[in-house]
């Protein structure tokens, strides 16, 4: 072959070489195209996934804890319990730089040493804890973030791949909407640090009885301990174990520098004292639940919320509600509840629900202070005071207690009655409030009218009384509406303090309220002489009952129909005490009225209340005078008037009184004169009955002038009664009782009416012991004797 032809032949090859080589690199570059192209979008794709976080950030306000546990303690800082949440979580909140310093290092030197530099993962502890699993063939350790743990606390799922993957979305989430400070406190309040408890400072106050801003390195790395696996290392069960993980725990912390090696050491050896759980409520159930379900709970980072109640006599009550209860118990008497409140404040100071919450047999968990009964009397002096108000009584008026019947429309003849089915006739405004008669307070009504004491009572308080004028009628006065105790009490305190409404003040972490009103003075004051005339009321309870005490009270009792309700609602000029017993499921009791129902356990708490220290007097009737008055007429006693009293009278009045003569009874009684019984006397019914045969009364020094005895006889018949005293004529009296005051010395007193008489034996000591401090105990009662006022 020549050469032009080889020649030819190279530049042939070569050029066919060279087609291959660009055909080659050009198929290199589609193929790196290709793949740079899918490097590209997988990028693309990273990236995107990554961004979108940002689209759907999780702030701090999305994850706030609302269902906290919630801490009270009493007015003095002695704890009363701790309200779980809804799931019986004890968890509470607090703000980040509200945590001990020595805390957040532990914590941080235990889970998540780097959690200031990495993000939401940490890529490094990801990377070691991969290739210690593969030289270990097992998992040694976890490479989860502090970020990463919230998040599995978020969304509490099954460990699976699907969750893990669910975690690291919420973690980025978290990151997107959070500051690194936001995302520890969030986690370091919902850390489990054993049992229900939840959150560092729910842990430091039950363990430690401190906040978590107190806890010292040693607490602190024991608390750290715990959320690492809260069961395991339980305080109480499992101290040896939590002792290995504070050692962890201390060793991981000199590592990260936080602490020397020396310190560690020491901290160690530190003797850390957990304080035994008190478990559930130690007082004032009722209050604590009702209060923290009420709208206006105060502001739950406060917590521990201080409330207004009194432990220590928080306590006595609830013993004193046991025992009442107990001594009813052959009366079919199950439940009460009762409420204490300062008057000068408003403050409650003991609120007890019924005998024993924690017993569902008995419906403990009834609150007695919040049900809606009927009230029975107990609404009586509002009707009164209006009427005074409006003009259409005065003290001095006469009322008739006589047969009286309405027509209803669409309903039975109503004829309101007494429990006795008596009538007396003519009598005072104070003799029918004190004796709570029913017919003079509904013809009060009558005049008042049933849409302005509904409107009064609403004034007062009482927003359960919602339905209209009609649906209540002139039955409104005698209870035909629902109550609860708590209305009432507030009622009453209104009423102690002249008028002047306020809101009941709960607890002491806030300001408390302006909002208060007042009503008027200068009747309330008239309303609490009455209810305060022990002497007013011996009628109907006698002058030594148990609503008789040895200091100034204002006291009304109450029963609802078919006798399901008793109430005693009373004051002093210290404190105002209302008290409920009946039975939760409607059943009636059997022979309990208020004074022999409620009043026991009124007297009980007052007496407690006022036992190192007497209270004020009630403050005297200003722009009042008074005179003396016929009882059947309100009016001038004229010679035919058998039976003269004492009353108030405005100076406005006290003219006309002057220029009154009239002293017959009005025609309204003619049919109750008509039916009084002819004057037949026998030994049966006619006797004394008070004081009683035996009967013990201690004066006390200075008592001499001041301390009377009521002399009283039944059976009368309105005819004079002659009085004896150790043979000595006292008085020849037109009505049945006369009072007399206290001298020591053993007594005879007899009773005289024509042939007929009674005669009893009593003895009057002088009180050598005096108190050394005005006051009054409760301790055994049945064996102290009377005491007269």
């Amino acid at each position: 072959m020549n050469l032009p032809t080889r020649l030819l032949k190279t530049l042939t090859l070569c050029a066919s070489a060279s087609l291959r080589e660009i055909k080659s690199y050009k198929l290199q570059l589609k193929r790196n195209y290709k793949l740079n192209k899918i490097i590209f979008s997988f990028i693309l794709i990273c990236l995107l996934i990554r961004l979108c976080p940002y689209f759907a950030p999780i702030h701090s306000i999305d994850i706030a804890q609302h269902q906290l546990a919630i801490e009270f303690t009493d007015r003095n800082g002695l704890p009363l319990g701790t309200i779980l949440t809804t799931d019986q979580e004890n968890t509470s909140v607090v703000k980040l730089n509200q945590v001990s310093p020595q805390f957040i290092n532990a914590i941080l030197a235990a889970e998540d040493s780097n959690f200031y530099q990495h993000g939401a993962l940490d890529l490094k502890a990801i990377v070691r804890a991969i290739k210690e699993a593969i030289e270990n063939r097992k998992i040694v350790s976890g490479a989860s973030t502090i970020t990463m743990q919230l998040a599995r606390m978020l969304d509490n799922s099954p460990r699976t791949i699907t969750a893990k993957l669910k975690e690291v979305w919420l973690s980025w989430r978290l990151v997107a909407g959070m500051s690194k400070d936001e995302i520890l406190a969030a986690y370091i309040n919902r850390l489990p640090m054993g049992g229900n408890i939840y959150g560092v400072e729910a842990a430091a106050r039950i363990y430690f009885s401190i906040p978590a801003s107190d806890l010292n390195l040693a607490q602190a790395s024991f608390l750290a301990a715990i959320p690492n696996n809260p069961t395991y290392f339980n305080p109480y069960q499992h101290r040896e174990r939590l002792q290995q993980r504070q050692k962890y725990v201390l060793n991981r912390m000199v590592k990260e520098k936080y602490i020397s090696d020396a310190d560690a050491q020491q901290i160690y050896q530190e003797k850390v004292i957990f304080q035994t759980r008190q478990q559930g409520i130690i007082a004032a159930p009722h209050f604590l639940f009702w209060l923290a379900t009420k709208n206006n709970t105060p502001n739950l980072e406060s917590s521990p919320i201080r409330t207004t109640i009194n432990r220590p006599l928080q306590q006595f009550v609830e013993t004193q509600v046991k025992q009442v209860i107990a001594s009813l118990k052959a009366n079919n008497v199950h439940d009460a509840a009762a409420v204490i409140i300062d008057n000068s404040t408003g403050e409650v100071l003991s609120y007890v629900g019924s005998p024993d919450y924690f017993n569902e047999v008995q419906l403990g968990r009834n609150d007695g202070v919040q049900a809606l009964r009927q009230p029975g009397s107990t609404l009586k002096p509002f009707v009164y005071e209006l009427a005074l108000e409006k003009g259409v009584i005065s003290p001095h008026s006469i009322l008739p207690d006589v047969p009286t019947h309405y027509a209803i429309p669409g309903a039975k003849l109503y004829s309101p009655t007494d429990y006795t089915n008596t009538f007396l006739g003519p009598v005072r405004v104070r003799v029918a409030l004190a004796n709570s008669l029913n017919i003079p307070a509904v013809k009060v009504l009558e005049k008042v009218g049933v849409e302005t004491f509904l409107n009064r009572l609403r004034e007062l308080g009482f927003a359960h009384l919602n339905q209209s004028a009609e649906y209540y009628g002139l039955g409104l006065t005698l209870g035909s509406g629902e109550v609860n105790l708590w209305e009432l009490a507030r009622a009453y305190l209104t009423m102690a303090n002249l008028g002047k409404s306020q809101p009941l003040v709960t607890t002491l972490n806030s300001s408390p309220s302006s909002n208060s009103q007042t009503l008027v003075s200068h009747n309330w004051r008239l309303i609490i002489d009455m209810l305060s005339d022990r002497y007013a009321r011996s009628t109907a309870f006698g002058v030594d009952s148990v609503l008789n005490l040895p200091f100034p009270v204002a006291v009304k009792t109450g029963t609802s129909s078919n006798y399901r309700d008793t109430w005693t609602v009373g004051f002093s000029s210290d404190y105002t005490v209302a008290t409920w017993v009946g039975n939760f499921n409607g059943e009636p009791m059997r022979q309990v009225s208020g004074v022999t129902g409620a009043a026991p356990l009124w007297n009980r708490i007052m007496l407690h209340l006022h036992e190192h220290q007497a209270p004020a007097d009630f403050p005297p009737l200003e722009g009042m005078v008074k005179l003396p008055i016929c009882a059947t007429t309100g009016l001038k006693p004229t010679p035919d008037c058998n039976s003269v009293v004492q009353e108030y009278f405005s100076f406005q009045d006290q003219i006309a009184y002057e220029k009154s003569t009239d002293s017959y009874l009005s025609p309204v009684y003619d049919e109750w004169l008509a039916k009084q019984p002819q004057l037949n006397f026998n030994a049966d019914n006619f006797r004394i009955i008070s004081p009683r045969n035996g009967d013990l009364f201690l004066l006390y020094s200075g008592g001499e002038g001041h301390q009377k005895l009521e002399f009283k006889a039944s059976g009368t018949l309105n005819q004079p009664v002659e009085w004896w005293l150790n043979n000595r004529h006292l008085s020849t009296q037109s009505n049945d009782a006369i009072f007399w005051h206290l001298r020591p010395g053993n007594w005879q007193l007899e009773a005289r009416i024509g042939k007929l008489h009674d005669q009893i034996n009593f003895q009057v000591e002088l009180g050598n012991i005096q108190p050394t401090k005005p006051g009054f105990s409760v301790a055994n009662p049945t064996k102290v004797p009377k005491v007269i006022d």
